[in-house]
């Protein structure tokens, strides 16, 4: 048998469609139902479901009071505030093509996105970076739309471009990954295949308010069902998360793996009486990071597998529990397979993750690059290049990439962008980085590098600071004679790692 996953495909997305007025389709009939709490030390705020609906459709009127129009393209520079959420759902309700960004892109890689996208205007926060633009949207501005009337939902052809996310392409440039207003329809087969989300439930999101896993995740697949989403106010102390998650009755937890890491070097006994399970994304869940919180807490956690140009489409859930070292198998409605240089593998055998064209939450290119976007097609197949194996249940055993791209709290990194950034420093001669395994669960970039001499570390992190956003900065800068290269000279990533073992010895 092939390794192929295929139940038949999900219910098609109906026409007219509006990703925004899917996720508030229940803000009617569950008006006073809580729709979000921002949970603080001492008290939260919430937001009722007309609350949210009002402020949302008055924001998406004052944009097109800006003179802006559906399909112009709107660059969010937000930080971690609810301000997020309501312009993003805001500007797809009335047809505009917001791009989220992470507030940690400093000034050199907005004027990149900005040359790329060519925008309208930018949402922007005056404390978080970004390149000049001539028309700027603030904080006080979208503040203010949120009591104008209403706007009527923009309903058009569920294919229709809705957003854009960016992510570290093969090459090491960030590309545009264009979704369509279809991709929250998608997101549907989560709720079941992933999540166990009920109407009940009060789901609790660790991440900011600007990340694209919280605002799917922990935003708005609980408002699609009618649920209530709760996420801990900026600055909260991870170790302040198991009190907020007690007092505030959380029934779901969704974190990256390192949050559950941080969490449980509180406490080797976690009390959360409300809690059924957690989730986990954003990067590879440990085995043994997952043993210690099903003792420390009682609850299980499920794991889920994604992609930018995808989300998550493989996951283990309390329907479908993952087996062994298994991350779970495709959610139902997927159509999954791995695929080797001929197509699909049989099942047991080693190839890479591919999801079928036809899926709906399935991105519709590369805005910056349709080239690359058709080069990753087999046939019917999408090759997301990380390599796997399919059991005969269709549980799916991750087994790493096929290339070098690294993860880093949940982000995506090109080790060629790192590279690219150092490259430049006059005492370097050749760079390459890798993620190194520090202590068990606990990776970072590492940055190997040649020159005549040793570099001052402190020097290094400075030269990084304004060329790579936070999470994509080495942590540690190694001086090494000569990098490790193949026959034909290519640079072996995968070898580098070990050379941080051997000096740190």
């Amino acid at each position: 048998m092939l390794s192929i996953f295929d139940q038949g495909p999900y219910t098609p997305c109906p026409s007219p469609f509006n990703l925004a007025a899917h996720v508030l389709r229940h803000a009617n009939d569950r008006a006073q139902k809580t729709a979000l709490s921002v949970l603080g030390a001492q008290s939260a705020r919430d937001w009722s479901y007309a609350e949210l609906k009002a402020a949302i459709l008055g924001t998406g009127t004052g944009l097109l009071e800006m003179g802006l129009s559906p399909g112009d393209i709107v660059l969010m520079r937000l930080g971690n505030t609810v301000d997020f959420p309501i312009a993003y759902l805001g500007a797809i309700a009335v047809g505009l093509v917001p791009v989220p960004t992470s507030s940690q892109l400093t000034q050199a890689e907005t004027a990149g996105i900005l040359k790329d996208l060519k925008p309208a205007a930018i949402l922007r926060d005056p404390d978080v970076p970004c390149a000049p633009h001539a028309r700027q949207i603030t904080l006080f501005d979208l503040a203010e739309m949120r009591s104008l009337p209403p706007a009527r939902f923009e309903m058009g052809d569920p294919d229709r471009l809705a957003y854009v996310v960016y992510t570290s392409g093969t090459s090491g440039k960030p590309r545009a990954v264009a979704h369509a207003h279809r991709a929250i329809w998608a997101r549907q087969m989560m709720v079941d295949g992933w999540y166990g989300l009920r109407p009940s439930d009060r789901l609790c999101h660790a991440g900011a308010f600007n990340w694209t896993y919280t605002l799917g995740t922990g935003l708005m697949d609980p408002w699609t069902i009618g649920a209530t989403a709760l996420i801990p106010e900026p600055g909260t102390d991870i170790a302040d998360l198991p009190v907020l998650l007690s007092q505030h009755r959380a029934t779901i937890f969704a974190a990256a793996p390192g949050v559950y890491r941080k969490m449980l070097q509180t406490a080797q006994r976690l009390c959360l009486p409300d809690l059924r399970h957690g989730l986990s994304a954003g990067e590879k869940l440990s085995r043994h990071l997952h043993q210690q919180w099903v003792q420390a807490t009682g609850t299980e956690l499920y794991e889920a597998y994604g992609m930018s140009e995808c989300s998550t489409f493989i996951s283990s859930s309390p329907c479908h529990p993952a087996h062994g070292e298994a991350l779970g198998q495709p959610q139902p409605g997927r159509r999954v397979a791995i695929v080797g240089r001929d197509g699909p593998v049989p099942q047991g055998h080693e190839g890479t993750i591919a999801i079928h064209r036809d899926d709906p939450g399935l991105m519709l290119t590369y805005l910056n690059a349709p080239d690359e976007a058709a080069s990753r097609m087999r046939g019917n197949w999408f090759l997301t290049g990380d390599q796997g194996a399919m059991a005969a249940d269709g549980q799916i055993t991750y087994l790493g990439r096929d290339d070098d791209m690294m993860n880093a709290s949940g982000y995506r990194v090109s080790p060629v962008e790192v590279e690219a950034a150092l490259s430049a420093h006059p005492g370097i001669t050749q760079v390459g980085a890798a993620m190194v395994e520090v202590k068990r669960d606990t990776t970072v970039i590492v940055a190997f590098y040649t020159g005549p001499e040793e570099l001052d570390e402190s020097a290094l992190r400075s030269y990084v600071s304004d060329k790579l956003a936070r999470y994509k900065q080495p942590r540690a800068f190694v001086h090494l004679s000569a990098l490790p290269t193949g026959g034909n000279g290519k640079l072996l990533r995968r070898a580098l790692p070990a050379y941080f073992k051997a000096t740190s010895e």
